[in-house]
Order: structure tokens, then sequence, then C-alpha cells
């Protein structure tokens, strides 16, 4: 008996940094102290590139939107896009006949689904009639949003697509009049 009473007094006469107990019963909220400071720390130091901060600007830009679209559908626009490593070719086709559409460049950005510091964009010389090259910068890899338009930014083509692709990527304008 008198071992077990000695034990208790030598666990007891330990200093309190020495108990386990003490150690255990800190563990939790030091370990959620410690995880909200790096949440604010996170929360303060990066910004969300997703929200848009003028967004009635953005929604004033949806009819002009919807007109470069029609434009492009009324010409008959369509597009194939093709990666050969860091080159781009696209063909632009117009069914609608329209013999003016044929820019000296095309303007093609992409746009990442998640992250906005990835976005690109990417001039498209024009090396034939409807035929345009354009070197890409970079890993694009992945799932992309496409925006093409011409020089005057009068028509526009919206798509998506993965790359690297097994075959052409086929990009045509959406028929405004059902959007």
């Amino acid at each position: 008996m008198s071992e077990t009473v000695s034990n208790y007094d030598d666990e007891a006469s330990r200093p309190w940094y020495r108990q386990p107990w003490l150690w255990f019963l800190l563990l939790f909220p030091g370990a959620s102290i410690t995880y909200c400071a790096v949440a604010i720390t996170l929360a303060l130091n990066t910004h969300p590139s997703m929200v848009v901060d003028d967004y009635s600007k953005e929604g004033r830009g949806i009819n002009q939107s919807i007109a470069r679209e029609a434009l492009a559908a009324e010409l008959g626009l369509e597009a194939r896009i093709v990666q050969n490593n860091r080159n781009l070719e696209v063909t632009l086709d117009s069914t609608g006949g329209s013999a003016g559409v044929a820019p000296e460049y095309l303007l093609l950005q992409l746009f990442h689904p998640t992250i906005g510091g990835r976005d690109r964009v990417i001039q498209l010389s024009a090396v034939s009639p409807g035929v345009y090259r354009g070197q890409i910068a970079g890993n694009i890899d992945g799932r992309w949003y496409f925006d093409l338009s011409g020089p005057t930014k009068d028509w526009r083509i919206k798509g998506e697509g993965r790359f690297p692709a097994d075959s052409d990527i086929v990009v045509r304008p959406t028929n405004a009049a059902s959007g």
C-alpha cells in the first residue's frame, strides 16, 4: 500500500509542465487557435478572383454580348481549333457566304473555369485565307472556355473544350434567338 501512495505523491510532486493531462487538455484549444490564425491570414491575404467588383456594369454588357453572338450566327461563322505542341491553328469558315469576314488577325481568349490567374489572350495571325496561327505561352492542359473574335470585336464565338484534344475542337455561335 505504501508503494501506491508513493507513486501518487511522486506524480503530484512533479512540476505543472510535466503533467501529461495538462498537455492533453491544452492540445484542442491550441489546435483551434492555430487553425483560426491560419484561416484569418488566408482570408486577409488572398482575394477572390471569381467575384466581379462592378456587377451592374457586367449586367449592362449582356445586350452587347448577345448582339455580337447574333452577328456571328448571322454570318454563319464556325471555328475549328487544332493544337500542335505550342501552336494553335484556327480555321474560320463562314457558311453565310460573307466574304467580308477575313480579318488580319483573331483574338482567342482562353478562360480557365476556376483559376482566373491562368486566363490568357492569344493573338492569331493570318497565314492563308481563313487560317490563323498563334503561339501558346505556358501549359494549357485541361478544360477551357473560348472566346474568339476579330480585331474590331463586332462578332464573337464562344465555346469550351479540353486540351490536349484527340480531334479538332469545333466552336460555333449559339443561336441568339433561343438563348
